[in-house]
């Protein structure tokens, strides 16, 4: 091994596909592609104020807010049919709310005075990791998750209504959590 050389440079590292020179080199003022060597766009032009700081996207936070008011506007069969049953204070007085972002995801009805929250499932759910995540981390937030298949609210509205009256019965009302689960 001779020791008397320079290290070797590191080569390809961080100029991305730009064309190479004789040594081999990355060159940033040049990229190949279709049309042959063109100006590489970091060349001609300064960076923008937002790079590398996620100013060009919209926060994550503000992606659910999104999501979260599109899903109201656009619910299931089964959603319809439980929040007929559930909107106004028309179970017993206790109030819900649909399609509330709690966290990194959105709950599709909360009893914030309850700490419940009713999730509908379709097929997608069966056997799903990202719902026992889900239900995980709701739980270690306070909150009780119960789960009900389209088809039994859609075939068994009875069984499903009294379920639920068991759950809201059987919790003990918590009013600092009717302010944390604000729209």
């Amino acid at each position: 091994m001779n020791r008397d050389r320079a290290p070797s440079p590191l080569a390809g590292e961080g100029w991305g596909e730009g064309s190479r020179d004789a040594a081999g080199f990355g060159s940033p003022e040049l990229q190949t592609g279709e049309g042959g060597a063109t100006p590489h766009p970091s060349a001609s032009q300064p960076p923008s104020p937002a790079r590398g700081e996620g100013k060009t996207r919209l926060p994550a936070q503000e992606v659910l807010k999104e999501r979260a008011r599109a899903m109201r506007h656009e619910p299931t069969e089964a959603e319809r049919t439980l929040w007929l049953l559930l909107r106004d204070r028309r179970f017993s007085g206790f109030k819900f709310r649909r399609q509330v972002q709690i966290g990194r995801y959105i709950a599709d009805f909360v009893c914030p005075a309850k700490r419940l929250i009713v999730e509908v499932d379709g097929g997608q759910h069966a056997e799903s990791t990202y719902d026992a995540e889900h239900d995980a981390w709701l739980t270690a937030q306070g909150f009780r998750v119960r789960r009900f298949w389209n088809a039994d609210i859609l075939t068994r509205p009875d069984e499903v209504r009294d379920t639920l009256w068991h759950d809201l019965e059987g919790a003990t009302i918590d009013d600092e959590a009717v302010h944390e689960v604000k729209r």
